[in-house]
């Protein structure tokens, strides 16, 4: 048997699940290798994004890491509202009481200043437990002796084994995938979010939203601007820059053929938004990324031998209604493997860390949180086809307006709103996201009087704007049918391709061979590694090598 580099702990990914894991390893005396794909924590990681402490988390990120909130988050958050919106009219309801349901805090936060700062603080703590962190190395797969999981193979480096493997490389996790925890089989499962960081002048946050430097708001979009698809746009405000987006159940992309990008510049340049975006439109930085459906596939028992899976990789994203939690769950989840090791260690039977790791999500709740077991129950019916078609067709009846306009009228609306059991059976169908907002903003809204004065980028001139080292002779994704009906899907739901664009990574062509046929021709040049054409598309898909592909400044 061959002899490799051994470490007690081999944690991949330096994200905030990363980071809590390795920190609370090391805290213990565990010799803890780091391995992060990015140049530096962050330069591949986009989230919307806020970072919440629940009062009844048995660890927050700022436990691990005291000085947290201060070095390497934007700006609290204070006031959370959501926006119905049908045409030029919008209904807006107060969400701050379920935002602050189980809130310790909640601070916006941009992924490279975050992650870079935790990687720093990781590896400081790690290499005093005779460990570290090493960037710009890719973890491609699981390393095997005798069937059983020990270690993991990467492109830079011999196998390295451990005797505890983390899995905390995000929502594409080839270590979850090669393990067969994780699959990209049905875009039912799974979320699109697309941003654009927005730069803003000095003071203008302040002025504009009407907040203090120690306060900040988020702002939630849903109702006809969408055309149909299933999901809702957000808005971050950020220490001096907006984070603006959407996020889409994936499906929905795939069945109504909708250009993401054109869905964001939409939100972009509808005039609610015009009050705090101003004339002069900067956008800083273009980016995308899948997000789990935590309902349908937070894993229930996400460890097999060695190996552990934290945050995005094991599903452990909480997306319900107005809800968006994840990289809390992920530092929870990480801080739990890290203590669950200990105590095995302790005992002389680091064998056990996994189970014990299982056994403490459920103990402290995390699993009830992120995949409730009253949507499970309730989605058989409230997600049927025929009982989504009748409340859609009710809402818009005389008795249907008639119980909406009492419900406005009484508060019931907003109570609901801000009902956390209320969002843990929300259906994910047209019903919550845009027949019913279309309908209050239709009937109660008010007209917005401004003008959008907004130019986004083009596609091309976003793409231009991301950085890129790309790995020339080494594509990451290879198409295996080419054919429309295998991947076309892929032309419309890529955000980096759209259908009359030539310069993206997916494009429509027309092939002449005595008959006509129709095929997608494809570039991983401009690939965001968002991972959406790994389950609309007929490909192999992998990430880049260390240190290769896209690197996102702000994340």
């Amino acid at each position: 048997m061959a002899e490799h580099e051994h470490y007690e702990a081999i944690v991949v990914g330096c994200g905030p699940g990363g980071a809590t894991a390795a920190a609370t390893l090391a805290r213990n005396g565990v010799e803890t290798l780091v391995l992060e794909r990015g140049v530096e924590a962050g330069s591949k990681n986009v989230s919307g994004g806020v970072i919440y402490a629940e009062d009844s988390a048995p660890y927050t990120i700022d436990d691990l890491f005291p000085d947290f909130r201060e070095e390497a988050a934007e700006r609290p958050i204070t006031h959370n509202y959501i926006h119905n919106i049908a045409g030029e009219k919008v209904k807006t309801f107060d969400l701050t009481e379920i935002h602050e349901h189980d809130t310790e805090w909640a601070d916006a936060v941009l992924r490279r200043r975050m992650d870079s700062w935790l990687e720093t603080r990781v590896h400081e703590m790690t290499r005093e437990a005779g460990g570290g962190v090493l960037t710009g190395v890719r973890a491609n797969g699981l390393y095997r002796e005798n069937g059983e999981i020990v270690g993991v193979t990467t492109d830079e480096l011999e196998p390295i084994t451990g005797d505890l493997i983390v899995a905390a490389d995000g929502v594409n996790s080839e270590l979850a995938r090669d393990a067969g925890l994780m699959d990209w089989e049905s875009p039912d499962e799974w979320f699109q979010g697309v941003k654009a960081i927005v730069d803003m002048p000095d003071g203008a946050i302040e002025e504009r939203f009407d907040i203090t430097e120690e306060q900040g708001e988020t702002h939630l979009f849903s109702g006809d601007l969408y055309e149909g698809v299933r999901g809702g746009g957000f808005l971050y405000t950020n220490e001096d820059t907006l984070s603006i987006g959407n996020v889409f159940h994936l499906d929905s992309i795939v069945e109504e053929r909708a250009e993401v990008v054109d869905l964001l510049d939409a939100l972009l340049t509808h005039p609610l938004l015009a009050q705090w975006i101003g004339d002069d439109y900067e956008e800083l930085e273009y980016s995308a990324k899948l997000v789990p459906d935590s309902k349908k596939v937070a894993h229930p028992s996400p460890t097999e031998d060695r190996l552990v899976l934290v945050g995005d990789a094991a599903g452990q994203m909480q997306a319900q209604g107005p809800l968006i939690k994840g990289m809390n769950h992920a530092a929870t989840a990480g801080a739990l493997v890290g203590e669950a090791f200990a105590v095995a260690r302790s005992r002389g039977d680091t064998a056990s860390a996994g189970e014990r790791y299982v056994s403490r999500l459920y103990d402290e709740g995390v699993m009830a949180k992120i995949r409730p077991a009253v949507y499970d129950r309730s989605r058989a019916v409230t997600e049927h086809r025929r009982v989504s078609a009748l409340t859609d067709g009710l809402i818009d009846t005389a008795i249907g307006r008639a119980g909406l306009d009492t419900m406005i009228r009484t508060g019931i609306v907003e109570r609901l709103y801000n009902s956390p059991r209320m969002m843990q059976i929300l259906p994910d169908t047209t019903t919550p996201y845009a027949t019913l907002p279309t309908a209050i903003a239709k009937r109660h809204g008010e007209r917005i009087e401004e003008e959008s004065a907004v130019e986004p980028p083009t596609l091309e001139e976003r793409i231009g704007e991301l950085t890129y080292d790309t790995d020339i002779g080494n594509p990451h994704i290879v198409v295996e049918d080419e054919s429309w009906e295998a991947s076309g899907a892929a032309v419309t739901a890529c955000p980096v391709s759209a259908k009359d664009f030539g310069g993206g990574c997916y494009r429509e062509e027309v092939r002449s061979n005595g008959y006509e046929e129709r095929v997608v021709s494809f570039d991983s040049q401009p690939c965001v590694e968002c991972g959406t054409c790994a389950i609309v598309a007929d490909t192999r898909w992998e990430h880049p090598r260390g240190g290769k592909g896209v690197e996102f400044k702000q994340g």
